[in-house]
C-alpha cells in the first residue's frame, strides 16, 4: 500500500473521524485520546459502512452487582446490526480472536512545506550617489 497525506494533524482532533477512499478501498481514520488509527470502512458481517457508526465505550469486567464504564471513544458500533470492533485493533469486542476488521498503519509526519516559486528575478545594477549625481554600475 501506498503512502497517502489524508489531513492535517489539526483539522482531526480527539475524537475525530474521516472517511477515505484510498486505492479503490473507504478506509475510516480514527483519533483516539491523540492516537490516530486507520480501518477499512467495511463490516465482516454484511459490508455495512462501519466506520460512520457510532464511537462509543464499553462496560469492562468488574464484580457482581457493579458497573464499570470504559474504554470511551475506543468503539465503534455497526450502524446495521449494532457489532462493535475495538478502533485501536480491529478486533470484535464479541470474539475478538476469530472476527476482526483489516486495519491499517498510521503515522503523524512533518510534511515539508513546498517553497512557493520565486517570482521571476529581475535584473538589477548597484546604484550610488556621487557629489549629487545618480550612478549605476553595470
Amino acid at each position: 500500500m501506498g503512502r497517502h497525506v489524508i489531513a492535517k494533524a489539526a483539522e482531526m482532533p480527539k475524537g475525530a473521524r474521516k472517511i477515505v477512499q484510498l486505492e479503490g478501498r473507504s478506509v475510516g481514520v480514527f483519533n483516539v485520546h491523540g492516537s490516530y488509527y486507520a480501518m477499512k470502512n467495511s463490516c465482516p458481517h454484511q459490508n455495512a459502512p462501519l466506520c460512520v457508526g457510532t464511537v462509543t465505550g464499553m462496560t469492562m469486567p468488574c464484580e457482581p452487582g457493579q458497573y464499570v464504564y470504559g474504554r470511551e471513544g475506543e468503539i465503534v458500533r455497526c450502524p446495521w446490526h449494532g457489532w462493535e470492533f475495538d478502533i485501536t485493533s480491529g478486533k470484535s469486542i464479541f470474539d475478538p480472536h476469530q472476527c476482526y476488521v483489516k486495519t491499517y498503519e498510521v503515522a503523524v509526519e512533518a510534511v515539508e512545506t513546498v517553497a512557493e516559486p520565486e517570482p521571476p528575478s529581475v535584473e538589477t545594477y548597484p546604484v550610488k550617489v556621487e557629489s549629487g549625481w545618480v550612478v549605476v554600475y553595470i
